[in-house]
């Protein structure tokens, strides 16, 4: 596996996510210890000082799975706002290797079924930070 790619946060959304954890049973806690790696890694900005080109929590990113897919499009999400189509939860694999990754930055992550997908971020068409919603 490559090294990680550094990734970057947002003060609030490691408050939120954090808030996440602290809801779940210990079991449901531990099967998202990928994650809680990653937010102990991260570089903590405030919302204001967040670079446009990474991807924050609510940001609509375009990004490819593996060689040669063609790019996916989806909206990282709180679980609440997950399930609806162009979607995907901060807590599946999908959205927990996506926050943080600047355009242009790929990691290599782990699936449920133990293979490791390598997702890279092509652009990000929205970002609430940058489109000044600071407090989304």
């Amino acid at each position: 596996m490559s090294r990680k790619p550094a990734i970057t946060v947002s003060s609030l959304d490691l408050e939120r996510i954090e808030a996440l954890f602290d809801r779940m049973s210990a079991a449901e806690a531990a099967g998202h210890a990928a994650l809680r790696e990653e937010l102990d890694r991260a570089k903590v900005l405030e919302p204001e000082e967040m670079p446009g080109n990474v991807v924050t929590m609510n940001s609509t990113v375009s990004f490819t799975d593996e060689e040669g897919s063609p790019p996916l499009q989806l909206t990282l999400v709180y679980p609440a706002a997950a399930g609806k189509p162009g979607t995907v939860s901060i807590l599946a694999p999908v959205g927990s290797a996506l926050l943080g990754l600047a355009k242009g930055k790929h990691i290599d992550w782990p699936t449920p079924d133990g293979r490791k997908r390598r997702l890279t971020v092509v652009s990000i068409d929205y970002q609430p930070e940058a489109a000044g919603d600071l407090h989304r």
